[in-house]
């Protein structure tokens, strides 16, 4: 749901192979993710004696009309912030619009930046979360790139000690796997920031944002009609912000970096964070792009992770199988990156 303005997918008729990856073509090419990373990291996390294994994966979306479309997504994982073996970072930045891949890249790398030389941190890191997501918002308009009609959305994880904090803006996504007696289920802690949340919707129709699929600017459905279903329902055609003039900027997520013609109309870059107490119940974290989220709900995604001792499979495994999804339903795909965190070793207090 990243495309800035109009409909860019058809369905096409798509197969998949035994292994979960998605091909297509009349002449018989493969269309087949390329992946390329395969590291697994393992830092450890002393002053409660855990560590952190984790593995990423990043694949370019397939674009039939812009073959040489660069992958917009980018990730962070910077570890021991501010010198500190207990503070770990994890971000997945999806970048959108002409610049989309330099917006992404400098927020990835700025954001952290800022974060580590906060030195309020670790004594209020709500507070140094929020504050850096806006001062890195204000560095991007002032940086060399144009990012009127370009940004990035970021999901992003801070482990402090055996506390989560987790700072979201946008629709991508982040998910801890809780076991609960038998079963493991999939505890989202974000909340994607789209015109589908009536809190959101409210808000920037509050700052002068029109809200309309773009069928109803079109014209081909009527635009008082302000109820869209869900994103499960509704995802192909969701609802969009717009200037009450023009038919710009067009965003289907209500908070970003950048964008600041979409600013103008409520699109904000304060994060929404969340805060967990990590327990030897809380199995893995997946961080992720919305090229996974668009057609995999996260208990499903969960449930992959599960099937896989080590975070490079799962890694492939979701993105091979959110490959494939796209390619069922419309006639590309997204951009798609994952980060997955083993929480192993931690003990009950």
């Amino acid at each position: 749901m990243g495309c800035v303005y109009g409909k860019c997918c058809k369905r096409e008729d798509v197969k998949a192979n035994r292994n979960g990856v998605a091909y297509s073509g009349s002449g018989g090419e493969g269309i087949i993710p390329v992946f390329a990373e395969r590291s697994l990291e393992c830092i450890s996390v002393p002053s409660h004696k855990f560590c952190l294994e984790y593995s990423v994966l990043t694949q370019r979306g397939y674009y039939p009309d812009a073959p040489e479309k660069e992958n917009q997504d980018s990730y962070c994982i910077k570890t021991q912030l501010q010198g500190n073996p207990n503070i770990h970072f994890f971000g997945v930045f999806d970048g959108h619009g002409q610049f989309g891949t330099e917006c992404s890249n400098f927020v990835k790398d700025k954001l952290v930046e800022i974060l580590s030389n906060d030195s309020s941190l670790l004594k209020d890191p709500v507070k140094a979360y929020n504050d850096a997501f806006l001062s890195t918002n204000e560095e991007l308009h002032r940086s060399d790139i144009d990012d009127g009609m370009s940004g990035t959305t970021a999901i992003t994880a801070l482990v402090v000690g055996d506390t989560l904090y987790v700072a979201n803006v946008g629709d991508s996504r982040a998910v801890v796997a809780l076991k609960n007696g038998n079963q493991i289920i999939a505890q989202d802690l974000s909340h994607d920031q789209t015109p589908f949340r009536k809190d959101e919707y409210e808000r920037v129709k509050l700052c002068g944002a029109r809200v309309l699929s773009v069928d109803q600017v079109e014209g081909l459905k009527d635009q008082s009609v302000q109820t869209w279903g869900n994103e499960e329902t509704e995802g192909g055609d969701p609802p969009r912000l717009w200037v009450q003039t023009g038919m710009y900027p067009g965003t289907a997520f209500t908070r970003s970096v950048g964008d600041s013609t979409a600013e103008t109309i409520g699109v904000i870059a304060a994060p929404e964070v969340s805060l967990v107490q990590l327990t030897p119940e809380h199995l893995y974290l997946v961080i992720a792009s919305d090229g996974v989220f668009e057609f995999l709900p996260s208990q499903a995604v969960v449930d992959m992770v599960s099937s896989y001792q080590d975070p490079r499979d799962a890694c492939s495994a979701i993105v091979a199988e959110s490959y494939k999804l796209w390619l069922t339903h419309e006639n590309r795909t997204d951009d798609i990156s994952v980060i997955i965190v083993h929480i192993k070793g931690l003990m009950s207090v």
